[in-house]
């Protein structure tokens, strides 16, 4: 299973009382329904982690994780600990998959889709994976990387 705290190497993108707002964030701004949330134009965000959220920049130390061989190219995104709590019994499948830098749910739509939307692509890929499928993933993504649709 892969249930991990996010640690390695992350490029900071948000101020340093981000944590303490974010609960009354989640409440009011939230543009997601379900276990994982999204904040659009979220204040706690800095310029550069704005800049660095919308050209996807933030993912690049995410090759470290894979070299360690903690995620792989292509698989369900991970989310925090705290949304994976809150999973319904027939979205933990995506527990048992490695995550993944990019996945089917990235390239449909990003953070547009909402979350049942993202669990149902990320179990498609799961119950249907073979080496096509990352390969077109891949060959999909800097093309969604470059016309930013779906970035916060």
């Amino acid at each position: 299973m892969f249930q991990k705290d996010c640690t390695g190497l992350q490029f900071a993108k948000t101020s340093a009382d981000a944590l303490q707002k974010e609960q009354e964030l989640i409440k009011n701004q939230s543009i997601k329904t379900g276990p994982v949330y999204k904040i659009k134009n979220d204040p706690r965000v800095t310029p550069y982690g704005r800049f660095i959220r919308r050209w996807s920049l933030d993912e690049l130390p995410q090759f470290w994780n894979v070299l360690k061989g903690d995620m792989s190219l292509v698989g369900p995104r991970p989310h925090q600990p705290r949304e994976v709590d809150q999973y319904e019994k027939r979205h933990k499948i995506v527990l048992d998959a490695k995550p993944g830098i990019t996945g089917l749910a990235q390239i449909s739509g990003r953070s547009d889709l909402n979350f049942e939307e993202e669990a149902r692509l990320d179990t498609f890929y799961i119950e249907n994976w073979n080496w096509l499928l990352d390969l077109i993933i891949l060959l999909k993504t800097p093309f969604v990387v470059i016309k930013r649709k779906g970035a916060l």
